[in-house]
Formats: structure tokens, C-alpha cells, sequence
């Protein structure tokens, strides 16, 4: 390792609070997080621009392998793109409902009620798409590797959809497969593969949701003590 190449380290500042404090604040944050749903019925109202960067810049916090931050998101509220990406995605979604998806995936999915429509995509005011990084290219065009990709990409979008509800907004992680075609309508360069299709913005009104109810502490949490 050359000397440039030396790792700088810096003091750790974290926050720290009582116990009681962490317990109130754990509790109050699985509260508030225990609130968020997936929405499919937008609002077209205009969502603040810095918002949603806000949003994206804290999910890009997130750890990755290496600390290669793997990831770009692609912020779209174009009208016109929206459309070009509501009629591909469409495109894709007819032939899962229609001969791809198997009858035990439709039968899951009956209960939310959906199929190849897929409006929310011109209606929600943003449009976010997380591409994955599967290498990085510098000005010369030469590769270098990224590692754990898929990981890290998945962690900064967790952080993302909590961002989302943080600032009172819905999403939804929409993965119409294949999703080659994001890659080509946004043009987008060859190291970059799509991971999800997030729309964005505020609940319509009339907005419902499934009557669905999470899996219990005891279903998630296997102890070893």
C-alpha cells in the first residue's frame, strides 16, 4: 500500500442517549415505522424538488462493500419519460399477468388487487430509479471492481423507502422484470443495471390499502441466549 493509498481515520463522535432514552426512542421509531405502507394510488400534487434529494442523499449513507457506494438514482419527473416508462413497463407487466407468472404467484397477489395497469407511473410527481452499479468506470473508460452490489444496494434502499416515510410521502417498489428497458429509455451507461422502479409522492385521497397485519416478534426474532 503506498502512502497515498493509507487510510485516514478520524475520531468517532457518535450520538449516545440513557437507556431509557434508547428504549423510548426505539419504541416511538418501530412505531412510527410500523405506520409505513406501499401505496398504488397517487396524488399528482407537486412534492418540494429538495425533499426528494434529501431523501436520496440520506439513503446514499447507507454502508456498501468497500465503501464504493455502488449505486445511482435516477430522478425522473419528466412528463414525457414517464409515459415512455409506464407504456415499457406495461409492456413487460401484460406478459407476467398473461403467461409468465405462475398460478401460485397470481394467487398471491390476488389479494392486492393488481395487474399489467400500472397508472401510478405517470401520476406519482417523482419517479425514482435505483440502478445498481455492477462495476465503477473511470474518465478513461477503465473498470474497477465493486463488491457485495446487490447488498449494498438493497441496504441504501431500505434507508431510502424510510426517508420516504420520514418526510410523510408513499412509495412503491415496483419491479416490472425484465427492467432492461430503464436502462435504455434514461440512457443510461453500461456498468448500471436497473433494481427498482419507486414511485413517489403523496397518497391520493381516495387511497386504500390491503387489511394486511406483519408477522409477530415471534415469527422474526430467533433467540440464542
Amino acid at each position: 500500500m503506498t502512502k497515498e493509498q493509507e487510510q485516514k481515520f478520524i475520531p468517532y463522535k457518535g450520538i449516545r442517549f440513557t437507556k431509557a432514552e434508547m428504549l423510548n426512542r426505539s419504541r416511538e421509531f418501530f412505531q412510527f415505522m410500523d405506520k409505513r405502507r406501499t401505496v398504488r394510488e397517487f396524488s399528482d400534487k407537486p412534492v418540494p424538488k429538495e425533499v426528494i434529494e434529501n431523501i436520496i442523499m440520506t439513503a446514499s449513507t447507507a454502508p456498501s462493500g468497500a465503501h464504493k457506494q455502488p449505486w445511482t438514482f435516477c430522478l425522473v419527473s419528466d412528463t414525457d419519460l414517464k409515459k415512455k416508462i409506464r407504456e415499457a413497463a406495461e409492456k413487460e407487466e401484460y406478459l407476467n399477468y398473461n403467461g409468465r407468472m405462475s398460478e401460485e404467484w397470481l394467487q398471491d397477489l390476488a389479494i392486492f388487487g393488481t395487474d399489467w395497469h400500472k397508472p401510478f407511473l405517470e401520476m406519482a410527481p417523482y419517479l425514482i430509479i435505483v440502478f445498481k452499479k455492477a462495476y465503477d468506470l473511470d474518465s478513461k473508460g477503465e473498470k474497477s471492481k465493486n463488491y457485495y452490489v446487490s447488498e449494498s444496494v438493497g441496504l441504501a434502499t431500505g434507508m431510502l423507502l424510510a426517508a420516504i416515510h420520514n418526510a410523510g410521502l408513499v412509495a412503491l417498489t415496483h419491479t416490472p422484470s425484465p427492467m432492461n428497458f430503464l436502462q435504455e429509455i434514461l440512457n443510461r451507461p453500461e456498468n448500471e443495471r436497473p433494481f427498482l422502479l419507486i414511485p413517489v409522492g403523496y397518497p391520493a385521497d381516495e387511497a386504500s390499502i390491503p387489511d394486511l397485519t406483519r408477522k409477530s416478534k415471534s415469527q422474526v426474532i430467533a433467540y440464542y441466549e
